[in-house]
């Protein structure tokens, strides 16, 4: 039988440690396009002025965009030349990012590129707190085997994550909406993240409560 596409489960006993990225160069390639986003936005005028072809996109945000696109298409396709797998989650990210990236390139309105971290923390919150109400924690894919919870322990941890990519989704809305584009673009970038990682420290108490190493050694 031929290998999958997508990585498998992590509770998948066939899954092999070679799928798995180095953690740094994970980071990298999750992160990358978003930089690229920023320092297009930023240099839009003088990368426009380097390369003629890019004027044509219109101004930074547009540029920036465009850029966007092709980052996060080479992040894919990296990850697929290194573990023959596509990750679930930047995928879907990747996806969201081209359909929307596309519209405001061909309808030159920035609106659908501002939208589409709403609508991929909204997805994510969906699938979390569905997958809850069907008895499943799809959070596997997001910590990648980095912890070992009781059930109660993954029903808490994606409860709570699922909450969180909803308040994400409206934080969004109300920065793109009430801010300039380049304050939106800064947030994203520079608030965004470290939101998220404070979120993440957050949840160790819950974590270590409810890990099954923990629990072996008392």
């Amino acid at each position: 039988m031929s290998n999958p596409i997508l990585e498998r489960d992590p509770a998948d006993p066939q899954k092999a440690k070679k799928e798995a990225l180095n953690p740094l160069l994970k980071l990298v390639l999750e992160l990358g396009p978003l930089m690229v986003f920023f320092f297009a936005n930023a240099r839009g005028e003088w990368l426009a002025g380097k390369f003629p072809a890019l004027a044509e996109l219109g101004e930074p945000i547009f540029i920036a965009t465009g850029l966007f696109m092709a980052a996060t298409v080479i992040s894919l396709a990296v990850s697929w030349l290194l573990v023959r797998r596509l990750p679930v989650m930047p995928l879907v990210s990747g996806i969201v990012v081209l359909i929307f990236g596309a519209l405001t390139l061909y309808l030159h309105n920035d609106v659908f590129i501002k939208m589409k971290p709403t609508i991929i923390n909204s997805l994510f919150g969906a699938a979390l707190l569905g997958g809850l109400a069907f008895g499943k924690s799809l959070l596997g894919y997001v910590f990648d085997e980095a912890f070992r919870l009781d059930a109660e322990g993954w029903r808490k941890l994606t409860l709570r994550w699922g909450l969180f990519f909803f308040f994400l989704a409206i934080v969004n809305e109300v920065v793109w909406r009430n801010f300039s584009t380049d304050f939106w673009v800064a947030f994203k970038v520079w608030a965004t993240m470290p939101i998220t990682i404070l979120f993440t420290i957050s949840q160790m108490p819950l974590i270590m409560r409810h890990s099954l190493e923990e629990q072996a050694e008392k």
